[in-house]
């Protein structure tokens, strides 16, 4: 049996409106992931033994469980245990920003790491604070050193939010597995949610590699 890609097109639209979803969905958990990954990093590198406990053990936690299962916890896990429900779409952001940050969190380390300790030690003997230190001085060169890295986990992010079709978000993935048990043409449909896959990770990988050149240039 031949695929009818033909016969898809006139669910096209009604796939594409998943896009709006998605983009949506990964772009508040690239702000939950990076804004908690950069705490968790400050926690890390801090000389505060406590601190580094915790921000270890988070890392640990959420790295070393599935992320369907700390989706499925968020959505289903706190309404029986705390009556709260966060709903399809937070539920999502979420669990894939709280995921997120744990390897963001380690990509950050590494790259403060590869920063020259000279400029650590300089900037405190000139008296600079320990806040404006990391935040005008050691975060934007290990941002330069860590960039391809980052744009790696933002791309494996938007891969990974299809998942979130398990707990019946109607994202692109969600709209196809649709639009598949309406039409049994279960194979033309998720074809089509590859391809619009595909494009949305070239487009962030694009970005990136722009975003990295203008910061070569800079130098």
């Amino acid at each position: 049996m031949q695929p009818e890609f033909n016969r898809i097109i006139p669910f096209l639209p009604y796939i594409l409106e998943g896009v709006v979803v998605t983009l949506q969905i990964v772009m508040m958990s690239i702000v939950v992931g990076l804004t908690l990954g950069i705490v968790l990093t400050l926690l890390k590198i801090s000389k505060v033994k406590p601190l580094v406990v915790i921000a270890s053990f988070y890392t640990s936690i959420f790295r070393g469980t599935p992320l369907i299962l700390q989706l499925t916890l968020l959505y289903f896990g706190l309404v029986q245990l705390i009556g709260i429900d966060l709903g399809e779409f937070w539920s999502a952001v979420l669990a894939l920003g709280l995921n997120s940050a744990a390897y963001i969190s380690e990509i950050i380390r590494a790259g403060i790491l590869a920063v020259d300790k000279g400029q650590t030690e300089a900037s405190m003997a000139l008296g600079i604070p320990y806040r404006n230190m990391m935040q005008k001085i050691i975060l934007p060169q290990a941002l330069k050193n860590i960039l391809p890295a980052l744009i790696n986990e933002f791309t494996a992010l938007t891969k990974e939010s299809a998942i979130v079709t398990v707990i019946g978000t109607v994202d692109i993935m969600r709209r196809a597995m649709i639009v598949g048990q309406q039409s049994f043409l279960y194979f033309e449909a998720l074809i089509v949610a590859g391809v619009i896959y595909y494009m949305i990770v070239t487009a962030i990988s694009l970005i990136g590699n722009l975003i990295e050149r203008r910061l070569t240039v800079s130098d």
